[in-house]
C-alpha cells in the first residue's frame, strides 16, 4: 500500500545525484547498486595475504563472544561484545581457521574504524561516495570495516543513518522492513551488559549498573516466536543478498538483521539523516505504537 516492491530492485550503474536524491532517498526506498566500486583497487588487492602484508601485526579492535550475537537480547539483557585488542594477523588466523577458538570473532567496530584503526586501507576505496555526497549535501560521518566469521550475526535494529553498504568480498544477506514495520516490531527495554572472559576462558555476563536500560528487539526474524509477539505475523519483510562489487542503499530507519559467509570483507558510509517529516511521522508511528500498548 505504501509502494513497497516485493524485492529490493537493483541498479546497474550509479544514478546522478538528482536522480538518486529523488528517486531513493527522499521516498526512503531500498536498492542494489551495480558497478558503482568496480574501480576500487580493494576488489582486487584485498585477499589475506595482501591484509596480512599491509595491516600485519598492528593492534586493532575486535568484537569478541561465545555465541556470534554482539549487541542483542540475551538472557534479558541487552549484551555488548567483548572488545578485545589483538593483533590483526592472530584475528586472520582465526577466520582462516588456521587457529581454532569456541568464541566468533568480527571486526565490527563503527564510528569510522577505516579511517581510524585501518588507515592504510583508506586508499584502496575511497573517502566518500561522491554522488551521494552531492546528493546529500554533506561527507559521511564515519567509514566503517567489516571483516568477520559467519557465525556473527548482527541482530534486528535501525540507524539514523543513510547507508550505502559495499561489499568487497564475500556475500551480506540482509533482511529489512520498512518504517512504516513499527507497529509489529516489538521492542523492550533492557539492562545493558557487556561479555566478559573470565580466568577459565569461559565468558560471563557482566551489568553495566549506572547506564541506563536500552530499547532494542528482542525478536530473532529468522525464527519468530509468533505466540509471544502476534503482531510480527503482519509486518513484510524484504530479503536480499549483496554480492562482492555490489552496494546496497539501506535508507535511515529501516530496520536490518544481517548474516554473512565466512570471512566476508566489507566497508559501509554513514550519512547522518535529514531529521525532516519522514522522521516526524517515524515518531509519530512510534508513540503511537507504544500508546497502543498500553491501553
Amino acid at each position: 500500500e505504501l509502494g513497497w516492491t516485493e524485492s529490493v530492485p537493483y541498479l546497474d550503474s550509479p544514478p546522478s545525484p538528482l536522480e538518486f536524491y529523488r528517486e531513493w532517498v527522499s521516498p526512503n526506498k531500498p536498492c542494489i547498486i551495480q558497478n558503482a566500486i568496480s574501480h576500487w583497487p580493494a576488489l582486487k588487492r584485498w585477499t589475506s595475504a595482501y591484509l596480512r602484508e599491509v595491516v600485519g601485526p598492528k593492534v586493532v579492535s575486535v568484537a569478541v563472544t561465545p555465541n556470534g550475537y554482539a549487541d542483542a537480547v540475551f538472557q534479558d539483557r541487552f549484551v555488548m561484545p567483548e572488545e578485545r585488542q589483538m593483533p590483526f594477523i592472530d584475528f586472520l588466523d582465526i577466520v582462516e581457521k588456521k587457529v581454532t577458538s569456541p568464541n566468533v570473532f568480527y571486526v565490527q567496530k563503527q564510528c569510522s574504524n577505516l579511517t581510524k584503526e585501518f588507515p592504510e586501507l583508506v586508499c584502496d576505496v575511497q573517502p566518500d561516495i561522491p554522488w551521494m555526497t552531492e546528493a546529500l549535501g554533506k561527507k559521511p560521518d564515519a567509514v566503517n570495516f567489516w571483516l568477520g566469521e559467519s557465525a556473527a550475526v548482527t541482530s534486528l535494529h535501525k540507524d539514523h543513518y543513510e547507508n550505502l553498504y559495499c561489499v568487497i568480498s564475500g556475500e551480506k544477506h540482509f533482511l529489512l522492513h520498512p518504517p512504516s514495520d513499527r507497529p509489529f516490531i516489538p521492542y523492550e527495554l533492557y539492562q545493558p551488559a557487556t561479555y566478559q572472559v573470565s580466568e577459565d576462558g569461559s565468558f560471563e555476563i557482566v551489568d553495566e549498573k549506572s547506564a541506563d536500560k536500552v530499547p532494542w528487539i528482542p525478536l530473532d526474524p529468522l525464527n519468530p516466536n509468533l505466540e509471544q509477539y502476534p503482531e510480527y505475523a503482519q509486518a513484510k519483510p524484504l530479503q536480499c543478498t549483496v554480492k562482492a562489487g555490489e552496494m546496497l542503499y539501506l535508507p535511515s530507519l529501516w530496520f536490518h538483521h544481517v548474516q554473512q559467509s565466512h570471512g566476508c570483507i566489507a566497508v559501509n558510509y554513514w550519512y547522518d539523516m535529514e531529521y525532516d517529516l519522514k522522521y516526524s511521522y517515524y515518531q509519530l508511528l512510534d508513540c503511537l505504537t507504544k500508546t497502543v500498548k498500553l491501553l
